[in-house]
């Protein structure tokens, strides 16, 4: 059994900042990437930044500059740190692991975590 699990949302003000955690756990051999999406009212889950198991990373043009993507392959952990909040970035946060474990190789997701800008 895998689990991914999100943490880290909350209520910010323009401007400020929050860290989001994910963490992947069970009978997991390797993790080949991690990415973070996220889905605002109303709209579709969209991407915004991934990593891979060597470090690559990529970001989607509205984070750029402003979020940054981390992870820590000996806790099965990636984070996205982010700065420079706007009301826009107001958006439910979910985190996707493409990993290896006794099923496999298979796709995660964990329940998502709230993200809200507002003053």
């Amino acid at each position: 059994q895998v689990h991914v699990v999100e943490s880290g949302g909350g209520l910010v003000q323009p401007g400020g900042s929050l860290r989001l955690s994910c963490a992947a756990s069970g009978s997991i051999f390797t993790i080949y990437f991690m990415t973070w999406y996220r889905q605002a009212p109303g709209k579709q889950r969209e991407f915004v930044a991934s990593i891979t198991s060597g470090g690559t990373l990529n970001y989607a043009d509205p984070v750029k500059g402003r979020f940054t993507i981390s992870r820590d392959n000996a806790k099965n952990t990636v984070y996205l740190q982010m700065d420079s909040l706007k009301p826009e970035d107001t958006a439910v946060y979910y985190c996707n692991a493409n990993l290896g474990s006794t099923r496999g190789r298979g796709s995660y997701w964990g329940q998502g975590t709230q993200v809200t800008v507002s003053s």
